[in-house]
């Protein structure tokens, strides 16, 4: 059966993990030294090799003849561990299963030693999807397992994991892979699987990868299946996309005002074209957010996943567009708050509503001492309720 190229072409062993040196040299050295831990925390965007690292330790915290933290991917154990035939490398998908249950049952089995290897590993995929009942069931055995069970937890959303589970566990974050490595690494599959892929397809391949290697695997996958001639052309009407001049198109009929010419862009390519939209959103980001680094001095070095002939137009662009224009919407939002009367500045005070507190609380104090306070501007006044019809009052708003 046919098995897509992401999971043919998934590292087995670290030195096949790209762009994560790091992460991998810590994780290589504490398995060569002994000195591996009870918990670990694997954190970053998608596609960025969580997961594999997360396979690749528990083959090599196991493995009979391990080679400088390697697993050597020939012993009995390691190929059970790939083919799923042993049972002490549990993988859990917290997505699905995220209930206090089910967390229990994972805690009773960790006083079961191993049958075949030398350590139990839990890999529980998407950690942050546990419910607050299942993380408190966790706590205890995650800071005390047995001595045979080690924990691995992968997450996309670090922000969501209690800082309590934080706590007790090795936290390593992944990056996102950087476009020249995807790049050169979908090159070198697209060469295994007979496929003659243009440099100008593998770049464009990185760019809408967005530093995920799983999707730029995907998208080669997609392109192979139309025809093995991929390039720059396939890669864009497999995806999606089109040529990127349209943004330049875009931007200068922004730049220039012209309300019509950058809507009839956006129906063109919606309509004959077939674009997403979301992705289309996403790329005009990017593409003011080269036109600005253009405009920089010196930020040509920060221009990074463009070709030559783009690079040129950024540079040509950038500086006559100026810095302020990718932001005008911010700019004209903070005029506008600016325009505001200082009387508007004042009535939002504390002050202001400490007087209007005492006049409504304190009959005395509005009948003896009157003020007048300052209107609210219109944007902030409360319009009256259809089931509490406006009462005049003595200090009226």
């Amino acid at each position: 059966m046919y098995r897509a190229l992401y999971r043919k072409w998934r590292p087995q062993r670290f030195e096949d993990v790209v762009a994560q040196h790091g992460t991998v040299t810590a994780l290589r050295n504490q398995v060569a030294a002994g000195r591996v831990g009870h918990a670990y925390l694997f954190t970053g965007v998608r596609g960025t090799g969580k997961t594999t690292c997360a396979k690749i330790f528990a083959k090599a915290v196991n493995c009979l003849n391990p080679h400088d933290g390697d697993p050597c991917c020939q012993c009995s154990i390691c190929r059970g561990i790939d083919d799923g035939s042993i049972l002490d490398v549990v993988e859990m998908d917290a997505a699905s299963n995220n209930g206090v249950d089910d967390i229990r049952g994972l805690r009773d089995e960790t006083a079961y030693t191993p049958s075949e290897c030398r350590y139990k590993v839990y890999i529980i995929d998407e950690v942050h999807m546990l419910s607050t009942a299942a993380f408190n069931a966790l706590l205890k055995t995650l800071e005390e397992p047995p001595a045979h069970v080690i924990f691995i937890l992968a997450t996309t959303e670090i922000q969501k994991v209690p800082e309590t589970i934080l706590s007790r566990c090795q936290r390593y974050d992944f990056a996102r892979i950087v476009p020249e490595d995807i790049a050169r690494r979908v090159e070198y599959i697209a060469g295994e699987e007979h496929l003659q892929l243009t440099t100008e397809g593998a770049e464009l391949i990185s760019r809408l990868a967005d530093g995920a290697m799983r999707d730029a695997l995907s998208i080669l996958d997609t392109c192979a299946g139309v025809t093995s001639q991929i390039d720059a052309s396939v890669v864009r009407k497999m995806a999606g996309v089109t040529d990127r001049s349209y943004l330049f198109r875009i931007s200068d009929a922004i730049a220039a005002q012209d309300g019509a010419t950058a809507l009839a862009c956006l129906a063109q390519l919606r309509q004959q074209d077939s674009v997403d939209i979301k992705r289309l959103t996403d790329e005009l980001i990017a593409h003011y957010r080269a036109l600005m680094l253009a405009a920089l001095p010196g930020g040509q070095a920060l221009l990074t996943g463009v070709s030559p002939e783009e690079e040129a137009l950024y540079l040509q662009k950038g500086p006559a567009l100026g810095q302020r224009e990718p932001i005008r919407p911010s700019g004209c939002w903070a005029t506008r708050w600016s325009t505001w009367p200082a009387a508007a500045t004042s009535a939002l005070s504390w002050n202001w509503r400490w007087s209007i507190w005492q006049s409504r609380c304190s009959p005395w104090r509005s009948r003896y001492r009157p003020f007048r306070p300052v209107p609210l501007p219109p944007l902030l006044r409360r319009p009256p309720s259809p089931l509490r019809p406006h009462r005049p009052s003595r200090n009226p708003l």
